[in-house]
């Protein structure tokens, strides 16, 4: 089959390239954990920016790396089923250019969303490191959603600390609340405990540049049928891809850090797909 010139490929170059690093980074993942202890996806994830854990290089890494199989397959799946398409008809060298810029949108939005979200958090703790004092202590300390950030298994030193601060720092700020030294062991121990707070976001994973993918053929393809396991009747990809993005705003809004996925860095992945394939329009590149 012709298209534009080129031969139609089941496997284009740059989405088998793309399934090859992204599987043996995934290997790798598993092997140098059981190996040596080292975590990859803690090293080349996505950290926050005021992280002491974030290097810029995670803007790119973040989006090869993966937390399990089932992550893997499906990313890598979408990426075949719909990357495949969408690269014959654009050529590898465009496709590759949108595939990194929508990843990099990914990681802004992400970026915004999360500061937005953490910021007020941060500038709270911050207040009682530099000056304690016990009214800011005990409402942070009654406000907080400790048990989203904290467990006995995963973070067990902050764990034990935030058990020592509400047993006795806590408790001695309520009966005293000018207790210089408590008021010095809780300053001491929200130093440590905004430097958790501050390594704990950590996004992985292609879904950015997925959802800019599934944008893209949505776009391209608005009317081709699809057939999906969970839906029992054909559907256009257009309505396909609006109903993803639905989905994906929802569960943003929704903000649940129990679900442990970065809602907003799938929007960011569409929203820059769209961005760019309006560029590309008004500037009279021709993307199909």
């Amino acid at each position: 089959m012709q298209l534009g010139g080129n031969r139609w490929s089941m496997m284009p170059p740059v989405v088998k390239n793309l399934l090859i690093i992204n599987g043996l980074m995934f290997l790798a993942s598993l092997t140098f954990e059981s190996s040596i202890g080292l975590d990859l996806n803690d090293l080349l994830g996505l950290h926050y920016f005021q992280s002491e854990k974030f290097n810029i290089f995670q803007i790119v890494s973040y989006m090869f790396m993966h937390g399990s199989i089932s992550h893997i397959f499906f990313n890598m799946f979408a990426v075949w089923m719909f990357g495949s398409a969408i690269e014959n008809v654009w050529g590898s060298k465009r496709f590759l250019i949108y595939y990194l810029l929508t990843g990099f949108g990914a990681a802004i939005i992400h970026y915004i969303t999360i500061y937005i979200d953490m910021a007020p958090i941060i500038s709270q703790m911050e207040a009682i490191i530099y000056s304690p004092n016990a009214d800011a202590i005990i409402g942070f300390a009654n406000a907080h959603p400790w048990g989203n950030y904290i467990d006995s298994i995963r973070y067990p030193q902050i764990y034990e600390e935030t058990l020592e601060f509400y047993n006795n720092t806590l408790q001695t700020l309520n009966t005293n609340p000018n207790d210089s030294g408590a008021l010095r062991d809780a300053s001491v121990f929200f130093q440590d405990y905004l430097r958790h707070y501050l390594n704990l976001p950590n996004v992985i994973g292609a879904s950015g540049s997925l959802f800019g993918i599934l944008l893209a053929f949505g776009m391209m393809f608005p009317n081709m049928k699809l057939y999906m396991i969970f839906i029992p009747i054909p559907i256009k990809a257009k309505y396909l891809m609006i109903g993803y993005g639905a989905m994906e705003l929802f569960s943003a809004i929704q903000d649940n850090p129990g679900d442990n996925v970065a809602h907003f860095a799938h929007i960011g992945g569409m929203l820059f797909g769209f961005i760019i394939i309006k560029f590309w329009e008004k500037t009279g590149v021709r993307w199909r």
